[in-house]
């Protein structure tokens, strides 16, 4: 792409040290599936007056990771056109626009944690809609009142409301519970406390 648009000067910034050495030539590539995707580099470097290959860490490069995550996800579709991503930073928190009012008060987890208990479903339930239940149900656990998920590991993570969970991301959010951190890390440290 930079070749196709005439870019004299170029800045290539990744997160993998061994790559970024490898590509400036200060450290040898000795594995034989990376030295094609080297010699490729070598060749288009040519195409430019100045390449710069700078290593920035993870935790600074927070949006190319996230990009290149969705990148893995998304099927090549061959010769096609692929249309620019456009990002938008929003003012509030991902969480502030993902909660939403949960109806007539009851948590998102209802229908599953009364199935636990007394093996009864919504009134209005169609067959389909039972046999979700059902299945959501196999990977909860029922403490009295608390409701759990297991996860594949066989961790419990505690179910909670919005409400609890606003409550719990503004605490996180706000280094109650430790130093600030980016997202990432924040996410991970919200899962090990054992919350869902």
């Amino acid at each position: 792409m930079a070749v196709d648009l005439d870019v004299e000067e170029l800045s290539i910034m990744g997160d993998s040290d061994l790559i970024i050495r490898q590509a400036q030539g200060e450290w040898e590539t000795r594995d034989i599936k990376i030295i094609p995707y080297r010699q490729h580099v070598k060749d288009l470097r040519k195409w430019f007056k100045s390449v710069d290959f700078r290593y920035i860490t993870l935790f600074h490069n927070e949006l190319a990771d996230a990009l290149a995550t969705l990148a893995s996800m998304l099927p090549y579709p061959g010769n096609s056109h692929i249309d620019p991503l456009e990002i938008q930073i929003r003012e509030r928190h991902c969480y502030c626009n993902a909660t939403e009012t949960e109806p007539d008060f009851q948590p998102w987890y209802h229908d599953i944690k009364r199935f636990l208990k007394t093996k009864q479903y919504p009134e209005q339930a169609s067959g389909d809609q039972k046999r979700t239940i059902r299945r959501l149900a196999s990977s909860f656990f029922l403490s009295g009142e608390v409701l759990y998920k297991r996860t594949p590991d066989l961790n419990l993570l505690r179910c909670v409301d919005a409400r609890e969970a606003e409550k719990i991301m503004n605490e996180m959010h706000s280094g109650v519970c430790g130093p600030h951190m980016n997202g990432y890390v924040l996410v991970k440290k919200i899962l090990r406390a054992g919350y869902y």
